[in-house]
Formats: structure tokens, sequence, C-alpha cells
């Protein structure tokens, strides 16, 4: 059974979030201060990352690994569907970036004015970004938690948000270009839409049970255990490395239920050995119902 982690996810959910609203405020003081769109825009996608911290809240704490009476296989897809609500807000986020850039090519704005000062102060916000990135990530990666990981990845689009934004006001405080602001809005705003696409690519897979672990992998490993005479009927879904679920018909050489149960048991910890975390529901069946068919679909 896969430890339960959600105490220690929770923490650093907090610690991220109070980081989050500092940053999100002196984005709104800096904004205010210069005049600057691209700053209260980024703003805005700061918002974001405030609010992926309360979903993370929320999720981790119904994603309980432990099976309950209602959820006899767990509740961690409701961490998944967390990180699928942040692939929303990344989706969000790149929609305002663009918004607001083509708002400024088309309808103009007033000149930024930028000093020392604010550009300190983004400087600051942006370590404050790359430090709760790599920490998320660093114990998302620790603990196996797909909200961390996913809100890392978001926060790593709001870093290179804030560098496009310092790069934009940097040469409009040294050159007076007052639309780098713009140009490098594009390029960010792709970085953020790929981001989102990997949130879904990594977290799809779990909430409509796809296949985990190749059947022949499985069928090639079970084969390996003395006693085992046929394996068949392979299925396997969840997250390699999270937790997966196995099912399987075998065929042992044993003529009494406790030789057989034996057998099953060397079966259950090879899988877990070599694919574990794992729930494994093994059906033994007698020597005539052998067959070739690996898993479901194989002619």
């Amino acid at each position: 059974m896969q430890k339960d982690h959600r105490a220690q996810v929770q923490r650093v959910l907090v610690l991220t979030l109070v980081l989050n609203i500092v940053v999100m405020g002196i984005k709104v003081m800096v904004g205010t201060l210069t005049g600057s769109l691209s700053v209260l825009a980024d703003a805005l996608h700061s918002v974001t990352d405030s609010a992926n911290n309360v979903l993370g809240l929320v999720t981790s704490g119904l994603s309980n690994p432990e099976p309950d009476r209602d959820h006899p296989y767990g509740h961690q897809k409701f961490e998944a569907l967390g990180a699928l609500g942040i692939a929303v807000f990344l989706g969000i986020a790149c929609f305002e970036i663009l918004k607001s850039a083509v708002g400024r090519i088309l309808n103009g704005s007033d000149p930024v004015q930028i000093g020392m000062f604010e550009l300190w102060l983004l400087l600051m916000v942006l370590g404050l970004n790359i430090f709760v990135a790599f920490y998320e990530r660093r114990v998302g990666r620790r603990v196996g938690s797909p909200i961390l990981i996913a809100d890392a990845r978001h926060t790593m689009s709001d870093v290179w948000v804030t560098i496009s934004v310092l790069g934009g006001l940097v040469g409009v405080w040294a050159l007076g270009f007052q639309w780098l602001d713009v140009v490098l809005s594009f390029p960010v705003a792709l970085l953020v839409f790929l981001s989102g696409w990997s949130v879904l690519q990594e977290n799809l897979p779990w909430l409509v049970d796809r296949m985990a672990i190749a059947p022949e992998a499985i069928h090639d490993t079970v084969m390996q255990v003395p006693g085992v005479v046929n394996c068949h009927s392979i299925a396997s879904r969840g997250v390699l490395g999270r937790q997966v679920f196995i099912e399987m018909h075998l065929i042992v050489d044993a003529t009494d239920v406790v030789t057989a149960h034996a057998i099953t048991e060397a079966v259950e910890d090879r899988l877990n050995e070599c694919y574990g975390p794992a729930r494994i529901n093994i059906h033994v069946e007698p020597f005539q119902y052998r067959s070739d068919e690996i898993s479901y679909g194989d002619h």
C-alpha cells in the first residue's frame, strides 16, 4: 500500500500559497507604480498560482491512498483531477497573456515609467518564484505527488513570464524600447501552453484507465516465477511509480490450495518488486483454461 504523504504535501502548499500571495502583491504594486500593463498582466497570472495552491490543498486532502467502503481503490484520482485543474489555469494564463499583448499592439498604451526600485522588486519576485518552483518539484518527486509537480511546473511558467516582463522593462528603462514587453509576451505564452499540455499528458492516463504496463512485460516477469504454467488476460491501469493495479488469470503447477496460494504470493512479490507500489488481483484457473491470449484484444 502506498504511503500517505498528504500532510507533507499540504505543508508545502501552505508555504507556497503564502509566498505566491506576497509575489502577487509586489507585482500589483510595481504595475500600479509604473503603469506597466505587462506587469499587471503578470500579476493576473500570479493569481492562478495562489488558486492552484488552494486547489491543491483541497484535492490533496481528498486523495487518501487508503481504500474505504465507498472508494475501495483509494482516492488518488482526486489528486490527478487537481493536476488537470492546474492545466486549465495554465490555459487561462496563456489566453490572458496573448489578449494583453494583442490589445497593446492594437490599442497602444501609455509609456511605462520604470526605475531601479521597481526593477529590484521584480528581481526579488523572480528569486521567490524560482525558490518555490524548485522546492515544490523536489518535494513532489520525493513523495510522488502529482499536484506538487504540476504546481511547480506552473510556477516555472510564472518564472518565464517574470523574466520576459523584467527583460522588457530593462529595455524600456535602458533603451526606451516600449515594444519589448509585447514582443517577449508571445514566446512566454507558448511556454505556458506547453506546460499545461505536459500536465495533461501526465495525468489523463490515470483518469481514463490507460494501460500502465505493457502486458508482454508483465507476462515475461510472471513466467519467470517457479510453478507458473500459464499467464493470460492481463490488464493494468494507474501510473507506474505512483500506483498501479494489475489483474490476470494464472495457471500454476499445484494440486492443492496451499501450494497454489504460495505461487500466487511469489508472483505478487515479483510484480511489486518490478512495478510497485501495486495492487494485484490474480484469478487462479485449472490447467484446461490455458490460453495464449496475453491481454484483451490480442488475437
